[in-house]
């Protein structure tokens, strides 16, 4: 069974990456067919977890590939403060590509929490419609992490070290402020190596 893990992103996605590190049965990975096109984007193997919070604006395809035959979790944060989040990432490119490829001709002197706040509301009302009729689902506040990470486990058959993965949401994990061990692209590759083998099993495996 393959695990996908749905959000808006700022959402604390990578942390649920690193929990799920110490899930020996399944591989995981995040954000690691970014870049790809085609079959290709979506071509994640058998037994995978994958946290994107691309794959948002993927669910039609999503639903092609995979169906009612994965277990989806939709990832959340409290609104406010993931609309925050995006707001210090203005010009980066979740933001920046809603508001000017997107919405389009936005006007400059736009509240920028309320642009953050219509992202997270299209973002989020993608994903609720696309779950609707899953029969495999979770919603996972990010803010109840170590109460519900537990359901989850047991609701995907996990096998490895819970107590490790419930303790990674102690930590903060974000690229380039904290030691990164999720890999993406130019991480630990070969020459040659595909980006289709960006993600790992658990530190037991």
């Amino acid at each position: 069974m393959n695990v996908f893990v749905l959000t808006t992103g700022r959402s604390g996605s990578l942390t649920f990456a690193e929990a799920c590190r110490h899930i020996s049965n399944y591989s995981t990975g995040h954000e690691t067919r970014v870049g790809l096109v085609g079959a290709a984007r979506l071509a994640y193997p058998p037994g995978h977890i994958e946290i994107d919070n691309r794959l948002a604006w993927f669910t039609g395809r999503l639903d092609s590939a995979y169906g009612d035959e994965a277990y989806y979790v939709h990832l959340r944060r409290d609104d406010e403060a993931t609309a925050a989040s995006h707001v210090k990432r203005w010009n980066k490119p979740a933001v920046r590509s809603y508001r000017s490829g997107i919405l389009w001709d936005v006007d400059p002197q736009i509240d920028r929490m309320d642009l953050a706040r219509d992202l997270n509301l299209t973002m989020n009302s993608n994903i609720e419609l696309f779950m609707r009729h899953k029969s495999k689902t979770m919603r996972f506040d990010i803010e109840r992490a170590v109460e519900l990470f537990p359901a989850f486990w047991k609701g995907i058959g996990a096998e490895g070290d819970l107590a490790a993965a419930i303790d990674e949401f102690a930590s903060k994990h974000h690229a380039g402020k904290t030691p990164r061990t999720t890999p993406r692209e130019g991480d630990r590759k070969a020459p040659g190596q595909s980006r289709s083998v960006r993600f790992w099993r658990s530190r037991r495996s």
